[in-house]
């Protein structure tokens, strides 16, 4: 995923494009790009992908993932106490003349993602301690607003060999959007929620890193790609900031992981990649993906985004009567329904919401979730009946 380096593989000329970017000349010859019906959606394109998004027609994707290089700056290779070797990452691609390089390199390609990314697109970066303040940093200078940043606590994380520093078992991922007056962007919190045994979805995800039969070998046995990411890692960022048919854009596409989990999820996707090897490799796993059943990604509605139902509508809808008597789920408290919609409690009247927060003692509750009403032998909660009387709006307006 993170093999897109801008420039030749010699260390002299990847020095000249960190510093001047794309020549005016190169320039000339990308022209403006395709038009917008144009996009190579769901392929694979190989080349530098600075120079590949400058390609592409501005506003064009609504979800960038991109797992740059780390710049590990080793100096050895890694060595176990056994003295054989880790198939640690010491791939050419990996390495960078100076730390100025590297952020020019960074500020090149953050330029152009957002450049293709719509006005409310957003963009998740992954890196370790080498280089995600760094990206970071830049992103904040190119007025990218970060949003979260989020920690993949590795399952199985490689040990310190060397006993000379913590293990690092995490990495880091920060999730921005194009500047902080972007309010729209895709967040599908009552999906993640919902899978999540209704609790907020944690900004530290703990998932094992990627092996067994997902990992891509040679016919040698040896890892193709040194840093290939878990399909369960880009399955939740694409569920959480993505719709089915979006256009997800992997800049540093590496061996296919977006690809493959974009397919099986039904969002488009736009890799660059500029190793042939990974290329292939890639190309033959998106291949043998099959996309899941519709009924299988179907979204979650966003409660935010549905009409608002007063309780007072419930009552004229006669899914609860006046005088009818309402509970807490354990019992403890209970109130009358009034013909208006409020509910009195003793001598105190008022909405499901006030009334629920007095006998509580609290500055606030949300008296769809506390009160509840008694159907055939059962306490359910109102909400219930405001979700059918949602659903009566919908088959109204059909």
């Amino acid at each position: 995923m993170r093999s897109q380096r801008a420039g030749a593989s010699g260390p002299k000329s990847q020095i000249k494009v960190m510093r001047t970017g794309i020549s005016p000349a190169r320039s000339a010859m990308l022209g403006p790009g395709p038009a917008s019906g144009a996009l190579p959606l769901n392929e694979i394109i190989k080349g530098d992908c600075i120079e590949e998004m400058a390609r592409l027609p501005p506003e064009c994707v609504d979800l960038v993932f991109a797992d740059p290089p780390y710049n590990l700056q080793l100096e050895s290779r890694l060595s176990r106490p056994d003295q054989s070797r880790v198939d640690g990452v010491d791939d050419d691609w990996d390495k960078f003349a100076s730390f100025s390089d590297y952020d020019n390199f960074t500020r090149a390609w953050l330029n152009g993602a957002r450049r293709v990314m719509k006005r409310d697109a957003t963009i998740f970066v992954i890196g370790s301690y080498h280089n995600i303040f760094r990206a970071g940093s830049i992103l904040q200078d190119q007025e990218f607003w970060i949003l979260n940043d989020i920690i993949w606590r590795k399952a199985n994380p490689m040990p310190n060999f060397r006993g000379r520093r913590f293990t690092n078992a995490h990495e880091t991922l920060i999730w921005a959007a194009k500047c902080a007056e972007i309010k729209n962007y895709c967040f599908n919190y009552e999906l993640l929620k919902a899978g999540n045994e209704d609790c907020q979805v944690r900004s530290d995800w703990f998932l094992p890193i990627c092996t067994g039969t997902e990992r891509l070998k040679d016919s040698s046995g040896r890892k193709v790609h040194s840093t290939q990411k878990p399909e369960a890692l880009l399955s939740r960022i694409l569920l959480a900031a993505s719709n089915k048919g979006d256009v997800v854009l992997d800049p540093f596409f590496g061996s296919g992981t977006t690809g493959a989990v974009a397919k099986r999820l039904g969002r488009s996707f736009i890799g660059i990649e500029r190793d042939e090897r990974f290329v292939r490799a890639a190309r033959a796993r998106i291949a043998g993906v099959e996309p899941l059943p519709p009924g299988a990604v179907a979204a979650v509605a966003d409660k935010r985004s549905e009409p608002r139902i007063p309780f007072a509508a419930i009552v004229e809808a006669g899914l609860v009567r006046p005088g009818e008597i309402l509970t807490d789920e354990r019992k403890r408290h209970a109130a009358i329904v009034r013909v208006d919609g409020t509910v009195s409690a003793g001598a105190i009247t008022g909405s499901i919401h006030r009334i629920g927060a007095l006998m509580q003692g609290l500055p606030a509750c949300n008296g769809w979730t506390f009160w509840h009403f008694f159907r055939e032998g059962r306490y359910e909660p109102i909400d219930a009946l405001r979700s059918l009387a949602r659903a009566s709006l919908r088959q109204a307006a059909e």
